[in-house]
Parts: structure tokens; sequence; C-alpha cells
């Protein structure tokens, strides 16, 4: 059985970050993902955007990731919001309570989000 692959992309814009997330995120590759996601909080990142058009498969791993990761960026007085989730993601995160993550108008399978776009992350 092969190893769960991810690919983690990290494009800045002064104090924006766009991760892009390719892949599977489960709890083999979850620490890819906060790493990406403290190393911006290090780096005086003020938003950050989560481009999930290309993950395959996320499980309870992945969503801790993003949970753990979203309660870290709020204290610290940032913004995390995760975009493009598949419909069964972004169902998944709604089911558990977890909707707060998702980018309010940008989600299933769209355009990737692209850091110079004025509809992707907080503002």
């Amino acid at each position: 059985m092969p190893l769960p692959q991810l690919n983690v992309y990290r494009h800045d814009r002064d104090t924006r970050a766009l991760i892009t997330l390719v892949g599977e995120v489960d709890l083999a590759t979850a620490p890819q993902v906060s790493a990406a996601l403290a190393e911006c909080l290090s780096d005086g990142i003020r938003s950050i955007d989560v481009d999930l058009t290309a993950v395959t498969f996320c499980d309870a791993g992945g969503l801790n990731a993003f949970l753990a990761a979203f309660r870290l960026v709020t204290d610290a007085g940032m913004s995390l919001r995760l975009h493009h989730a598949s419909r069964t993601m972004a169902r998944v995160i709604e089911i558990t309570g977890s909707g707060f993550l998702l980018h309010p108008v940008l989600t299933g399978r769209a355009r990737p989000c692209r850091i110079s776009d004025s509809t992707c992350g907080a503002r």
C-alpha cells in the first residue's frame, strides 16, 4: 500500500499567504499542513488562505490539523480560511460543526484561488 502524498505550496503577498495543498490530507500528512501554517505565523503572515482544489482526500486527522491551526491563528489575531473544498469535504466540515473554517462564498470545486484574487480570503 503506497503512503499518502501531499505537496504544499506557499505564495506570499505582503501579510497574506496562499497555501495550496495537492494530494491527501490525513493522519500521515497532517503534520506537513500544521508545519506550513505554523511557519506562516512565525513569518508575520496575518491572513492565510488554503486552497483545497487539488485535495483528493481528507480524514479526521486532516480536519484536526485545520482546527488546531485555526485556534492558533485566531488566538494570534489573524485569519485562516479554507477555499474550494470538495462537496464531500465541505459536508464533513459542516456536519462536524467546523463550517467556520470554510470561506463563506467559495465552496465546491471552482477555479483555483489566487492570492491576487480579491475574493480569496479575509479582507
